[in-house]
């Protein structure tokens, strides 16, 4: 595809009109006339050969060829942002840019407000964004992090990319506080429990859950979250049984669930921080990167290196 006879304005207004699903509300956000949007709307369609936005009723809904450019359409305008918002030095006293983390809930809950503690002493104009780690963004990892700063997973979902390890943490089996028919968990009881699970599917599930399947452990699974702050309101007042970080458990208000240990063998999560080789020497990275470590690594006694 020839760049040059592109115009990629057309990049901002398409990402508004994906986001609003309307020509009048993506004007207001972009800061043009409802005929200007409307004009590059068309220009989007020919383009495509495709409506992108199409009416159902008083409304419109994106297109299957729409909801599969929103992802990267993003992607695209932050790494055009990227590049010319680069400087030679990097004064974090200065500036204004925004770092992005793809993490889940678990780890915006063990790091997030110390992270944001420490850029608002040191970067008091930085803004940091949290995206929560959808199965798709974790699986095209690769493609993910050519737009946001870092993807921060446990080990055993990304592979050949450079990463850091931050720290570690347990598993534990979460039970109802008033759940008073269970005791020591056994294996068998793992089996025929009702389960609240986080992260359910081919490629979606917890490293813990993987391994419990590898010993032959299905759990009859009940219920399905994709927050793991939700799990132990799943399972207070009811029979399930869940698997969880200890770290997040400590967090959780005594009284609710009871914190077990597993009845079979579990490796420690080891969560880390991965990004892109081509930020493997941006300053502004490098400083996040440098600013994340120390912050991990007082989590625990044994810091990873």
């Amino acid at each position: 595809m020839n760049l040059v006879s592109l115009d990629l304005n057309l990049l901002v207004t398409l990402d508004a009109l994906l986001d609003q699903r309307s020509v009048s509300r993506a004007a207001e956000q972009v800061g043009l006339s409802q005929p200007a949007v409307s004009a590059q709307l068309a220009r989007l369609r020919r383009h495509f050969g495709d409506d992108l936005l199409a009416r159902f009723g008083n409304q419109y809904r994106l297109t299957p060829l729409a909801i599969q450019l929103r992802g990267r359409v993003r992607t695209a305008i932050t790494g055009v942002e990227r590049v010319f918002a680069a400087e030679p030095d990097f004064d974090p006293a200065l500036s204004e840019r925004e770092f992005s983390l793809v993490m889940s809930d678990y780890g915006v809950a063990v790091v997030g407000a110390d992270l944001a503690a420490a850029l608002a002493r040191e970067a008091p104009n930085t803004r940091l964004r949290f995206i929560a780690n959808t199965p798709n963004l974790v699986d095209n990892a690769a493609q993910t992090l050519t737009g946001v700063d870092l993807l921060v997973m446990p080990h055993g979902f990304v592979d050949g990319l450079p990463h850091s390890d931050l720290y570690r943490d347990d598993w534990v089996c979460l039970v109802s506080a008033d759940n008073t028919d269970i005791g020591e968990l056994t294996v068998d009881q793992l089996r025929v429990m009702p389960w609240v699970v986080s992260y359910h599917g081919p490629t979606a599930s917890t490293p813990a859950a993987r391994q419990m399947r590898m010993l032959g452990i299905e759990p009859h699974v009940q219920v399905v979250t994709e927050n793991f702050l939700t799990v132990p309101g799943l399972v207070a007042g009811t029979g399930r049984v869940a698997l969880m970080q200890r770290r997040l458990v400590d967090r959780v208000p005594p009284g609710l669930v009871r914190a077990l240990p597993c009845p079979f063998e579990v490796s420690p999560l080891v969560e880390a921080a991965w990004w892109h080789p081509m930020y493997e020497h941006d300053p502004e990275h490098v400083y996040l990167r440098d600013l994340l470590v120390p912050i991990t690594g007082e989590l625990t006694d044994t810091r990873l290196t």
